[in-house]
């Protein structure tokens, strides 16, 4: 629906992103609260909204904007307001009263066309009048942005961050040169941009068609991972998408460089090209970890094998010869490596330091890439660990992450980082994590290689350690009470290339965790899955699904695909019933009881915590996040809502008009799962 009125009050206004909550008057003089991003917006803009009526579970009805479209005000009263907002240098409530009592209906006129009239108000002379016509036009310009930028895909979130980097001519430099928005907004749809700009007339060999051509392969090839791409086939795609001869992407591949919008980085007979961020970020690593590996070992601790001896006996453990190697070399050397598979003792040896710095009244701090891992690690530690986004308090830098590599961070105050979970943490997060550590800070990575990489570009820990500049211990050994979990022997099983293990390989009373199931058909692996997923499993342990039981799977599409194995296990575990609240959105029908997950970061999202307390203390707060899982409790068909609970007691409510951020979760993909 639309809806046109005038701002009378913002409730809240985000600084960063113009997220706002206001007070609306429209044109039927209805008071309503709107609700979404508003960027160029101040109080007395008169404004065209496009978007729904939503039911808050705390604040009741209001307007959830989709798309505005600023308007000049249709009214004297309301052309007033506006001028005497402040929203005009040196025009306050007096002088627009004024500017409206001598001008009435001609004063959008004579601010557009005959500025030098402004002069006949008291108080306003001819150089002024200039002035004040020149800011309000400029204003005008300003406005355009929002829904031109809609045409390209780009929403107005985004709107403000183009303005900022192209200035008040934005709308006129994109309509010469759309392909500019592919730098100034991360995951744009170049294909609608080079759709657009063709249809403008801009040749299919025009300089600044390759050019964003080239730095859209290089993107498409980092939301695969990879921060540089060898610059054959790099050549290869980018001929096959833009359809233009290999010389002219060879010469603007060298213009790229020359403008340090991409690195051409030569290793022996081949070159490999980078973005200019990734680069940068990756240098940024580097020199970062020289630096605090080679300035002076400051928290080395004297006598240190009789403290680990000492904390062997208190915690009542005893370390092997590499884990005691790997606690050693923690105190000789300010960046250190431990890794290993599951089993192998990665978490002993962090109890163990912690408890060596604490007893020398060192600042020891844990953290992780994941909220679940975060959480794994102050279960198996006792000690509070945060996630590396909360510790450094970087928030939604994320988001764009192709910016500005070179962001402020809060530094971390202790004398001891370890990180676990390192496979998981991409080249951006690294960035940013370097940065905050102090020098004389010892930093610990811990992690599996042998794990999937992180979903950003990168592959931080396994480069570490082949570049064998930091001191690295690899534990191999499974201990006793680990070797009973056949999950973690056939583990390391396949990473060594062997087969499943067979029964007799395995220890004495062995734990019923772990089968293989060969199935060739798919309708017969469904039933497999739709079978162990309700009760079949009751022999080896009161497991119930929506607690114990995850399902993984590779794919969203096909039999075995995502899609169809959460429609297949809702409709067996959660049988649609008449005492069973529902919604339909789209092609998905949530139901009370759906396991879901969370599919987008959404900062501003209201909840609350009745049990228990968040990292920062607080039961009530803003933000869920990417991979966040939870329980559909109520749908309220009156209200229009829909309450969900996650995993760690948040409680969130989502109108029926923002389930685009929800999916069931009785199956997620690989990928999601890295999430979590």
């Amino acid at each position: 629906m639309e809806i046109e009125g005038q701002i009378q009050e913002f409730i809240y206004q985000n600084e960063n992103n113009d997220y706002s909550i206001a007070v609306f008057s429209s044109n039927e003089q209805e008071i309503i609260t709107v609700v979404g991003y508003l960027p160029f917006v101040t109080e007395g803009d008169c404004l065209k909204l496009c978007g729904k009526m939503v039911v808050h579970q705390e604040y009741g009805e209001q307007f959830k904007i989709d798309t505005f479209e600023k308007i000049m005000p249709q009214t004297t009263e309301a052309l007033a307001k506006y001028l005497g907002s402040g929203t005009i240098k040196g025009i306050g409530p007096a002088t627009a009263k004024r500017i409206i009592d001598h001008f009435g209906d001609q004063t959008l006129q004579i601010f557009q066309s005959e500025p030098q009239k402004l002069a006949e108000v008291k108080g306003i002379t001819k150089e002024r009048a200039q002035e004040i016509s020149e800011e309000f036009n400029e204003k005008w310009e300003v406005w355009q942005i929002v829904s031109f930028l809609e045409g390209f895909g780009i929403g107005a979130n985004n709107a403000k961050k183009v303005y900022d980097a192209l200035g008040k001519d934005a709308v006129q430099k994109i309509a010469e040169n759309p392909y500019i928005l592919v730098d100034l907004v991360y995951g744009v749809d170049f294909n609608k941009i080079d759709k657009i700009a063709m249809q403008i007339g801009i040749s299919q060999n025009n300089d600044d068609r390759i050019k964003s051509g080239i730095k859209y392969a290089l993107l498409v090839s980092s939301y695969n991972g990879n921060t540089c791409v060898l610059q054959e086939n790099l050549m290869d795609y980018v001929e096959q998408i833009l359809e233009v001869g290999k010389e002219a992407i060879e010469n603007n591949l060298i213009a790229l460089n020359v403008a340090k919008q991409i690195v051409i980085e030569k290793r022996g007979s081949e070159d490999w090209i980078y973005l200019y961020p990734l680069y940068k970020a990756e240098k940024n690593i580097a020199d970062r970890l020289h630096l605090l590996e080679t300035c002076e070992n400051v928290k080395q601790i004297k006598n240190f094998k009789k403290e680990i001896q000492k904390q062997e006996k208190d915690i009542g453990i005893e370390l092997s010869e590499k884990q005691f190697e790997a606690v050693e070399q923690v105190n000789q050397h300010n960046v250190s490596i431990i890794t290993g598979g599951p089993g192998t003792g990665k978490t002993t040896i962090i109890r163990c330091l912690i408890e060596i710095y604490k007893a020398h009244k060192k600042k020891i701090v844990l953290c992780a890439p994941t909220g679940r891992a975060a959480k794994r690690m102050t279960e198996t530690t006792g000690e509070d660990a945060k996630t590396i986004h909360r510790l450094l308090e970087i928030g939604q830098i994320e988001d764009d992450k192709l910016g500005n590599v070179d962001n402020d961070i809060s530094p971390i105050d202790c004398d001891v980082l370890v990180i676990d979970e390192m496979s998981m943490v991409d080249v951006f997060l690294m960035n940013y994590l370097v940065k905050a550590v102090y020098l004389g800070t010892k930093l610990v990575f811990v992690g599996d290689v042998n794990q999937l990489p992180s979903v950003g570009p990168g592959s931080i820990l396994k480069d570490l350690i082949e570049s064998e500049k930091f001191a690295t211990v690899a534990l191999n050994k499974i201990f006793r009470q680990a070797e009973k979990s056949k999950i973690i022997v056939n583990s390391h099983a396949v990473n060594e290339g062997i087969s499943f293990i067979g029964k007799k390989d395995y220890v004495e009373d062995a734990e019923e965790d772990f089968f293989y199931i060969k199935e060739g058909m798919q309708d017969k692996m469904l039933a497999q899955v739709v079978s162990l997923s309700n009760g079949r499993l009751k022999n080896y342990g009161d497991y119930d699904f929506i607690e114990n039981i995850q399902i993984l799977t590779p794919t969203k599409k096909g039999k075995l695909g995502t899609k169809e194995l959460n429609k297949n296990l809702q409709n067996i575990l959660n049988p649609k019933t008449n005492e069973i609240s529902s919604k339909t959105y789209g092609d998905i029908e949530f139901r009370e009881g759906d396991r879901v997950m969370q599919i987008k970061n959404n900062y501003d999202l209201y909840w609350e915590k009745q049990y228990g307390k968040t990292e920062f203390g607080a039961n009530r707060g803003s933000g869920i996040f990417n991979g966040e899982l939870g329980i559909i409790t109520k749908i309220d068909g009156k209200e229009k809502n829909l309450q969900v609970q996650f995993d760690d007691g948040k409680v969130a409510w989502y109108a029926f008009s923002e389930l685009e951020q929800l999916e069931h979760a009785y199956a997620i993909t690989i990928h999601k799962a890295q999430r979590k």
